[in-house]
């Protein structure tokens, strides 16, 4: 029988991190090959490690207020200040967004680095299970390439993530336990995952695969103005997966093009100097050609600019900055970046992530009811939630 002080399960994000500041004898496993797996293939290989605009505002929770005391306890300027101790070169690519000069493995090199030096222990392609409460903590069963053994902790954080991208590890199991021990856990969906559509639309869309171009997104009720990006399966790109974690099946997604653009006052001055070219044309200067030539044909228009009145172009410019399409669904989970929805809120001490009726009991990162945007904050919320489990339980000795 193995005893630990803090048993973690999840060498992700959130549970490396924990780890790094649990202190006393902490063991960290992982069902997989490699620690931080979805910190390697962030970002393009560079992780989009955090955003310099951080706040509680960037979240999605049953309880928006949930995840200020982490945040604001741990912030982006903390662990910007980690990732700088270790020489790690970093740039803001947009908005806000943090990635490093180089590599990923910069980051869970780090973070490995400080797990040694708080003494915690790795074990990965190892799994639990049997997992129940004792009077002093927990025991449980450690499967190692086909090995079991009993094990017994004071503590057990959760930090095994979501159901986003199966194919690198993830299982949802997090969520069994909360439910094993009685807690709640809220709905949950994939998020920040591109759009599909039913076949009649993507007849129209297919032949724009590879198209971006810049508008306001809408749907849910939230709106964000950056990228789409058609492709062969549908729409992507940073606006609809901002807002797809906002959306719900059967509503519209609204798309405004150029929505920083007087279109109407544009195309009325062209009228006068260009009137005889064609309506596709012109837009064509304004959005992609390809993009332009299929709008104009769902929209029903052909001719010359000249023959359009102002009302005939207040009608075109509305639609196209209302242009409304209800998907059929998104990717799923198999593209997903995050899951939202999760261990409810209610049963977590926003200070230390301990569940308030099982003692040394602990859910961070993605498996918590928290979801940030795209952008790097769903990682700042790993970082924060890991240190504010980590930190309490250190606390106690």
């Amino acid at each position: 029988m193995s005893e630990f002080d803090t048993i973690i399960l999840g060498a992700g994000a959130a549970g490396m991190m924990c780890a790094a500041y649990a202190h006393g004898h902490t063991l960290v496993i992982d069902h997989t090959k490699a620690a931080g797996e979805k910190i390697r293939v962030s970002g393009g290989g560079r992780c989009n490690f955090t955003n310099l605009h951080t706040s509680s505002v960037n979240f999605i929770s049953n309880n928006p207020h949930f995840a200020k005391s982490a945040l604001n306890r741990y912030t982006q300027w903390d662990f910007i200040e980690l990732v700088s101790k270790y020489g790690i070169s970093y740039h803001e690519k947009t908005l806000g967004q943090l990635f490093c000069d180089t590599s990923a493995k910069d980051i869970i090199k780090m973070l490995q680095a400080e797990m040694t030096k708080a003494g915690a222990e790795l074990w990965l392609n190892t799994s639990a299970s049997d997992i129940a409460k004792t009077e002093s903590g927990f025991c449980l069963t450690l499967t190692h390439d086909g090995k079991s053994q009993f094990a017994t902790c004071k503590n057990l954080v959760v930090a095994c993530g979501g159901k986003s991208i199966p194919k690198m590890g993830a299982t949802g199991f997090g969520y069994q336990i909360a439910q094993q021990f009685g807690l709640k856990v809220t709905e949950t969906r994939a998020g920040l995952v591109p759009f599909t559509f039913g076949d009649k639309v993507m007849a129209g869309l297919k032949p724009l695969a590879g198209v971006a171009v810049d508008c306001r997104a809408e749907a849910g009720g939230a709106q964000f103005e950056e990228a789409v990006l058609f492709t062969h399966r549908g729409m992507s790109g940073p606006a609809i997966l901002q807002v797809s974690s906002f959306w719900r099946e059967t509503e519209a997604v609204t798309l405004s093009l150029l929505p920083q653009v007087d279109l109407l006052s544009e195309l009325r001055q062209q009228r006068q100097t260009y009137g005889r070219r064609s309506i596709s044309n012109v837009l064509g200067d304004y959005l992609p050609k390809r993009l332009a030539s299929y709008l104009c044909e769902m929209a029903s228009v052909s001719g010359n600019l000249a023959d359009f009145s102002d009302i005939a172009l207040s009608a075109l410019v509305e639609k196209l900055h209302n242009w409304q399409l209800i998907p059929s669904g998104t990717e799923g989970y198999r593209t997903a970046e995050v899951t939202v929805g999760g261990v409810d809120t209610e049963v977590l001490s926003s200070k230390t992530m301990e569940t308030k009726d099982v003692p040394g009991l602990y859910f961070i990162g993605e498996v918590v009811d928290v979801t940030g945007w795209l952008g790097g904050y769903n990682f700042q919320w790993a970082w924060s939630s890991g240190w504010a489990a980590g930190t309490a339980i250190a606390a106690q000795s």
